[in-house]
């Protein structure tokens, strides 16, 4: 069978292959794509996700757990990586006012930006009543552990209401938000 070269040597089969050898040969290329996809950094060793479909509200101006957004993760290997693929909708009752949300890793903050006067955060929404803020959120995490790991959103505001998944100046929700977890062998 012919070979690809590199990085995965992977080989693929030729018209003839399909007949001539077929039992043979199909193991063969089975095997090499499974030998292969086991060799290459980045695998996917697992997914966990969640969703939240339903409106949280807070009035506090410290970061609070927001409710049922959090996902768990247990990497099985302290090297691999955790991919954090998130979206959330905020919005708040005053465009005078500011709603955050911050990503932390168990209790340590992750995906936030650094320096200047300001609090650093993950996502930030200044608007007005109206509007509703649909944020994505893509980090790579280094939690070298093999301890059950969870990720989580909190949220909190600079005065007023800070609302997710709804307007500020409706109870209309209709939107949701979400977190996913992928573990990215190293």
């Amino acid at each position: 069978m012919p070979d690809t070269g590199a990085p995965w040597n992977i080989p693929y089969v030729a018209g003839t292959d399909l007949v001539a050898d077929w039992p043979t040969d199909s193991q063969t290329l089975a095997e090499a794509i499974a030998d292969g996809l086991d060799a290459a950094v980045g695998t996917i060793k697992q997914v966990v996700s969640t969703f939240k479909s339903d409106i949280f509200t807070t009035t506090s101006t410290s970061a609070v757990d927001v409710t049922g957004l959090s996902a768990t993760i247990t990497p099985s290997s302290a090297t691999n990586k955790v991919l954090i693929v998130a979206y959330i909708n905020i919005s708040c009752d005053s465009a005078a006012q500011i709603a955050a949300a911050e990503l932390y890793r168990d209790a340590t903050e992750i995906a936030a930006g650094a320096g200047g006067s300001a609090r650093n955060v993950a996502v930030h929404f200044r608007g007005s009543a109206d509007s509703i803020f649909a944020q994505p959120v893509v980090f790579l995490d280094s939690p070298a552990t093999t301890s059950s790991t969870v990720y989580k959103f909190q949220m909190f505001v600079s005065g007023g209401t800070g609302y997710l998944n709804r307007q500020g100046s409706t109870n209309a929700s209709g939107v949701g938000s979400g977190i996913t977890l992928l573990e990215v062998a190293a």
